[in-house]
């Protein structure tokens, strides 16, 4: 069975109560009355399981935006969605409303990347210590430049290496550092008390200092939907921070997940009870492949939206969804490209 988006979007999406079984695949949209069912009453027992279930998540070969302006490239991630909140569900129109438990992830941020994330998200609250903020990479080193606001903007400049901590943090270990017209000794003389203990004091999430080394959480530094996992590696490579993920907890009992669409370039969520749009889906089987899958694939949850508009989708023997869409980055050009 396959059809366009925008005629799902009508003949489902539109309706407040709707169960839809098909080969023993169940939709059941959220219910607008006070507190009424949709269920069989049959079927009480199999949906209370399935919201219970672990949910299993797969990202294969793609460009993740966090926001529009911070993208990581996920290579490979394998791990489960876990609600945020005891007793609630992942729900994709929310980002919040779960996290990525990681067992192993390959993660690419680029240093395009990590500028927008440190000028929009980590460095954003009113008061921030840094702003205007950029990274590149020259060899083993990452270098940062940016304005000291508690200097009164004064540039500067630091070039480091980067390493993992025993705990799974990220040591920015300062080579170099130099701000215009102020003589520094290194990155503690160069922010001073006041700014090393704002950021000592967590007061920027994700950041604090460890004497002339800046201490990141890679949890806590990118926006959400959290990526949680045990960072093993990373490494300044072809200009960009590959990071490696592994939980040592992944066994026979957790294999990885396998698409059932055919598709290169994917996201796949499997078991548990997952929501998006008006839909609710007990014993989640989606996929979310890649229709143009020579590059990676470009996905925002944020415009998942958009992208199933304008792709179709198909029901596996199964009862699994499989949603073929193009990238969000050639939907927004060809938005943008359209009749004026």
């Amino acid at each position: 069975m396959s059809g366009r988006w925008p005629g799902f979007s009508a003949g489902v999406f539109a309706f407040g109560f709707l169960l839809v079984p098909i080969a023993g695949f169940s939709w059941a949209a959220q219910s607008a009355g006070a507190g009424q069912s949709t269920s069989a009453p049959g079927k009480n027992q199999s949906e209370n399981t399935a919201a219970n279930a672990v949910t299993r998540a797969a990202i294969k070969n793609v460009d993740f935006h966090l926001t529009d302006r911070i993208v990581v490239h996920i290579d490979t991630l394998s791990g489960t969605m876990v609600p945020s909140k005891q007793g609630q569900i992942p729900v994709f129109d929310d980002k919040q409303s779960f996290v990525f438990k990681v067992d192993t992830a390959n993660i690419t941020l680029s240093t395009a990347a990590l500028s927008n994330d440190l000028n929009d998200y980590v460095f954003a609250k009113p008061g921030a210590p840094l702003k205007d903020l950029s990274a590149s990479i020259k060899g083993d080193q990452l270098i940062v430049k940016g304005l000291l606001v508690s200097k009164g903007g004064v540039p500067f400049e630091s070039a480091g290496t980067v390493s993992v901590t025993p705990d799974g943090q990220v040591r920015v270990h300062t080579a170099k550092v130099k701000a215009v017209g102020i003589p520094v000794k290194g990155l503690m003389d160069l922010l001073g008390i006041d700014t090393s203990n704002l950021l000592s004091t967590k007061k920027v999430e994700g950041v604090s200092v460890d004497k002339d080394d800046l201490i990141l959480d890679p949890e806590l530094i990118l926006p959400p939907p959290q990526i949680r996992g045990t960072l093993v590696s990373i490494e300044l490579k072809n200009g960009a921070i590959d990071l490696k993920f592994d939980a040592g907890r992944k066994g026979p009992d957790q294999p990885d997940i396998a698409t059932s669409c055919g598709g290169r370039n994917f996201v796949a969520i499997k078991g548990g009870t997952l929501r998006f749009g008006k839909l609710t889906m007990n014993d989640a089987d989606l996929e979310i492949v890649d229709s143009q899958p020579a590059d990676p694939f470009d996905f925002s949850l944020d415009h998942y939206v958009q992208q199933l508009a304008a792709g179709y989708a198909k029901i596996t023997m199964k009862g699994g969804l499989c949603a073929h869409v193009p990238d969000f980055n050639k939907l927004h050009r060809n938005t943008k490209a359209g009749p004026k």
